[in-house]
């Protein structure tokens, strides 16, 4: 797991997923990697993908205001952010926390990954803090 936090942006997945909301004008990209974890429905969700959906319901939550933080690992979603003042429409949060949940249920190889990690206490606490952030 290329993780140095339990920050959405503390690892390389959301870093690369980054890049990508940069080249977007609108929501879509956001949707799409939501979807993409729903789509995984009751077959083994990855963690590359469960990680993405992190950054990208993350982002939601700083559309609305609600920043966990912003420190080097943000400054560009945080300026997508400032330049594309979109509030997030109900179907699209709720379809961040159908994911969200999906990523906390089994079988999810990032839940697992954590399971395993000294940090898995901090890394719920963050998860279950960015579901309220998205509400």
């Amino acid at each position: 797991m290329g993780a140095w936090n339990s920050d959405p942006f503390g690892n390389d997945t959301a870093g690369d997923w980054k890049y990508d909301l940069e080249q977007s004008d609108d929501l879509s990209f956001i949707e799409e990697t939501l979807q993409t974890v729903i789509d995984v429905k009751d077959g083994y969700l990855e963690a590359p993908e469960a990680e993405a959906a992190i950054a990208a319901a993350d982002t939601l939550a700083r559309l609305k205001g609600k920043f966990y933080m912003k420190d080097a690992y943000t400054e560009s979603v945080d300026q997508w952010v400032e330049a594309h003042k979109i509030p997030p429409p109900k179907e699209l949060i709720d379809l961040a926390i159908q994911a969200i949940d999906r990523i906390l249920s089994e079988p999810s190889e990032l839940l697992e990954l954590w399971q395993d990690s000294e940090d898995f206490e901090t890394w719920t606490m963050h998860i279950k803090s960015l579901k309220q952030r998205i509400q």
